[in-house]
């Protein structure tokens, strides 16, 4: 992409549409036209998927301009890209825009450090108990 004299069919503030695809503003990520309704092999939508594996990437953002270049270049949605969304980046990039400080899906089923093991108190000694009485 990059050449200046292209028209931008949609933009915001990450992302242009153009004729021949969309591309990150800041990165200059490119997804080819004819590359975005790729699917894998389990039905699901691949850009998507991609997509939130980038942590550059904010979800609400790459959503609006994917789904504007769907619509300007004629090709169709269907549920598998609701899925694709959901699987991606969690229900709420789905459901409402998500905010900046959107956690992906691949960031929370990163292992997490395993906490020391609590120690259990130590049991009393005898001679404890028998000074107590008991």
């Amino acid at each position: 992409m990059g050449n200046a004299a292209e028209v931008e069919l949609f933009g915001n503030d990450d992302w242009s549409v153009q004729a021949d695809g969309i591309e990150h503003r800041e990165t200059g990520y490119f997804i080819a036209r004819t590359a975005l309704a790729m699917r894998r092999s389990e039905g699901l939508w691949d850009w998507p998927l991609q997509m939130a594996e980038k942590r550059w990437c904010r979800p609400s953002l790459f959503r609006e301009a994917f789904l504007a270049a769907l619509d300007r270049f004629g090709i169709p949605r269907d549920a598998e890209l609701i899925r694709s969304f959901a699987l991606g980046y969690g229900i709420r990039a789905v459901v409402v825009p998500a905010a900046e400080t959107f956690v992906s899906l691949g960031d929370v089923l990163k292992p997490r450090e395993i906490a020391a093991p609590a120690r259990a108190p130590a049991p009393r000694t005898v001679r404890a108990l028998a000074a107590a009485g008991a």
